[in-house]
């Protein structure tokens, strides 16, 4: 059993105060009731992940450590791969139409998907779901989930087969166009376009939390924030087509900084849970360079230290806060990626910015050295192409504003070469971008 959570992780003994007490509740659809059923009894619950792209980022780890704390408490996580709903592609939070995807990139997306889940949550790979292949009929398992065991289906299991005309007529009558439309993610996008396609995504995502309540048991939805709207519709077809009160969905916060940005965005793009789009070492800095202001949440949200040393740590001032700020890296380091990278991640950075530890760990480039003979490379093109600038512009901006450092030195000229004589004994140049970014150019 994967049991990254200590038992002294809270003094409650429900989850669902203790996902208060971290922060992550954001809206309910029944505060008491869902608190209650938790409390006494056994639930299956679903979070939805549509593969979008061929890994999980940050973003989605909230979600997975919420599956974790819920799997910690006895309860049987739901991962929902949408290999259906992402051919349509939900609307919510965005300002323009997602790129179509083909269904076997969708499919090849999803089964790493599910790799990466299997490092955080232990799966009943046993158990298997059969659709009905009818709109209304009930579908099958070969057997209940082994107790603390997660599971995982794929909608496409179920909406790519089904009959259009029956689904529009048995779930499609279900639905007000008028409700519809004043659901927060549909009113965003009325005055820039909104199309029919995107408009069946959330009879879709409505249409799963009813086969999972029915064909296995599911009692709630939990998603982002901004899948308020898609949870409510669900919650509701479920309640009326199968005639009970206790389906209902949770809306947790999303990640975001404490000027209300989301946090995960690197100058690369998103934050990735996979060490070959995002290194170890990057993910650490990251976490290791958040604002003092969002060490408190990042600690409740992203470890599972207890809520006494997250509070402590967090509580520190002025050059201590460092201390939590790298425990923090260390944690969220060591859960996604392991302890021995956790530890190289670490080492590489206190090299880099205290002269402790080895300096092999700083993300590191080889480059021929015939492009340094001569009159070598210019500064800018070099930055440029290791990555710690996206463009000229943006190279020749920071050496203008004394941003950048190669071997210990600051770089005033924009027009300096990097010639074979910028490099020690070993072949290797060191180059720091502000205070933050660290990179070594190694001689091949």
């Amino acid at each position: 059993m994967k049991n990254y959570i200590p038992d002294n992780v809270s003094k409650y003994d429900n989850v669902y105060d203790v996902l208060r007490e971290r922060g992550f509740i954001e809206q309910t659809t029944d505060d008491e009731g869902i608190r209650e059923l938790l409390g006494k009894e056994k639930i299956k619950f679903y979070i939805g992940f549509d593969p979008t792209a061929d890994c999980l980022h940050v973003g989605h780890f909230m979600q997975v450590i919420i599956m974790m704390y819920m799997q910690k408490y006895g309860h049987t996580p739901v991962v929902l791969i949408g290999g259906g709903t992402t051919m349509i592609g939900d609307p919510s939070g965005r300002t323009d139409m997602r790129q179509m995807m083909t269904q076997e990139t969708i499919r090849e997306n999803g089964i790493k998907f599910k790799h990466l889940f299997d490092r955080f949550l232990e799966f009943d790979e046993e158990w298997k779901y059969t659709p009905s292949g009818s709109v209304l009929e009930k579908g099958s398992s070969n057997k209940e989930p082994d107790e603390g065991k997660a599971i995982c289906v794929n909608n496409a299991d179920w909406l790519l087969d089904f009959n259009y005309l029956e689904f529009i007529r048995d779930i499609g009558s279900k639905f007000s166009v008028n409700a519809m439309l004043r659901a927060e993610c549909f009113k965003q996008r009325m005055e820039k376009g909104l199309s029919f396609l995107e408009f069946n995504y959330m009879l879709l995502q409505s249409y799963d939390f009813y086969c999972l309540a029915r064909d296995i048991g599911c009692k709630i939805e939990f998603g982002g924030n901004d899948q308020w709207s898609n949870i409510l519709f669900g919650a509701d077809l479920s309640r009326r087509l199968l005639g009970k009160d206790d389906y209902y969905g949770m809306t947790f916060a999303l990640l975001t900084n404490s000027e209300g940005k989301k946090m995960g965005k690197t100058q690369k793009g998103a934050l990735w849970l996979d060490a070959e789009k995002t290194s170890p070492y990057e993910f650490y800095q990251y976490w290791r360079n958040v604002e003092d202001a969002d060490v408190n949440k990042c600690l409740r949200m992203l470890t599972f230290l207890p809520m006494d040393e997250v509070e402590r740590l967090s509580s520190l001032e002025g050059a201590e806060i460092n201390k939590a700020k790298e425990i923090l890296a260390y944690e969220v380091t060591k859960l996604v990626h392991g302890e021995e990278e956790a530890k190289k991640a670490q080492d590489g950075a206190r090299a880099a910015f205290s002269g402790e530890g080895a300096m092999d760990n700083v993300p590191a480039t080889t480059m021929e050295r015939s492009l340094f003979e001569g009159e070598g490379m210019g500064i800018v093109n070099l930055i440029r192409e290791i990555g710690i600038v996206a463009s000229n512009g943006e190279g020749f901006r920071t050496i203008k504003q004394g941003g950048l450092t190669a071997a210990g030195e600051k770089v005033t000229d924009p027009k300096m070469n990097i010639t074979l004589s910028s490099f020690d004994e070993e072949g290797k140049l060191l180059i720091k971008k502000g205070k933050k970014t660290y990179h070594m150019v190694v001689l091949g």
